[in-house]
């Protein structure tokens, strides 16, 4: 089989499209043929090095596919060859086949294809938790998230609308805009030509906002903080722009009492319970076309470092797949 691996942390280029030895499963495991896999900032970071890798290096990167059984191991109940399934956390998923715990993954409902189960499991797992658990949005809130246009901030904006809360979104050109502007946001603000902070306060009428989801990180702090209300959520939930320095923490008393939170999926869908329930929840609003998954964008596998080269010059949209 074929995958790609990194053997040293580095730019694209060290995305190596190689062969791959797969193996047959294990104990509580099973050996799934992927028919698509999703492209995701967080693989930037473990490419780099930001995230250290679980196993050191070589490491086959990516945390998103979907595909289909083709073998189990022993003690394996939950599924059977040919079940189609789909799976966020485990890394490893760039890659032809893979072997992967039975407990991570989750069978796809018939109604939804694999390439758009791998391309919103991540994504829209993300958008579950922080729309119903980080903070649980309510009719009326008001809600401001950054990176509107990239691939949680479609669903975000589509979910949190159907929540019934008021939607504000910051993206970096008028293209992005009117995407966002057709994904459920209410108000979409180019930070690149407007000061986002003035114009949430102005939207909000002075009031500011119940909750500020970032995911971009330097460059929207500390403004961020300066969207909330009193007793507001600020949830930085990644750094596309690069980590935030140090702060003291008295900012957030003297910015209004604030609370702050720096959560990640996987400690959300850390047991079977709430993986099961948080992907039910995605299958749930996407098969009743509350919220819609297009795939912007297409690569082979084979060519995931132009993907990487797209998504760190901010030339995608949306989901994004690699096609093995």
């Amino acid at each position: 089989m074929k995958a790609i691996l990194i053997s040293k942390h580095g730019g694209p280029e060290v995305l190596e499209w190689r062969d791959h030895e797969v193996g047959h499963p294990g104990p509580g495991e099973v050996r799934v043929r992927q028919e698509a896999v999703g492209l995701n900032f967080l693989d930037v970071y473990f490419r780099t090095g930001l995230y250290a890798a679980p196993n050191g290096l070589p490491l086959v990167p990516g945390n998103e596919a979907a595909g289909v059984v083709t073998e189990v191991g022993e003690g394996v109940t939950l599924f059977k060859q040919g079940d189609r399934v789909a799976y966020a956390g485990p890394i490893g998923a760039y890659a032809q086949e893979r072997l992967i715990e039975a407990q991570k993954i989750v069978k796809v409902p018939d109604g939804i294809e694999l390439d758009v189960a791998a391309s919103m499991m991540l994504k829209g797992m993300t958008a579950e938790y922080l729309l119903c658990r980080t903070y649980a949005v309510q009719p009326g809130d008001t809600i401001l998230f950054h990176a509107a246009a990239g691939g949680v901030g479609l669903i975000v904006g589509q979910w949190a609308k159907a929540l019934g809360a008021t939607v504000i979104g910051t993206v970096g050109s008028d293209e992005k805009a009117e995407l966002a502007s057709a994904n459920g946001y209410d108000h979409v603000i180019n930070y690149r030509t407007e000061d986002f902070v003035g114009r949430v306060k102005e939207i909000t009428g002075g009031k500011g906002c119940e909750v500020v989801y970032d995911a971009v990180g330097k460059d929207t702090f500390p403004g961020s903080l300066d969207c909330l209300r009193p007793r507001g959520l600020w949830a930085s939930f990644g750094q596309s722009s690069g980590p935030i320095e140090p702060f003291n923490m008295g900012i957030l008393s003297q910015k209004g009492s604030l609370f702050a939170t720096r959560p990640t999926l996987f400690t959300y869908i850390a047991s079977r319970e709430d993986l099961e329930a948080s992907a039910n929840a995605l299958f749930d609003v996407v098969s009743r076309g509350v919220v819609k998954i297009d795939i912007n964008q297409r690569y082979p596998l084979s060519d995931a470092a132009q993907a990487h080269t797209d998504l760190e010059g901010r030339k995608t949209t949306g989901t994004t797949v690699l096609l093995p």
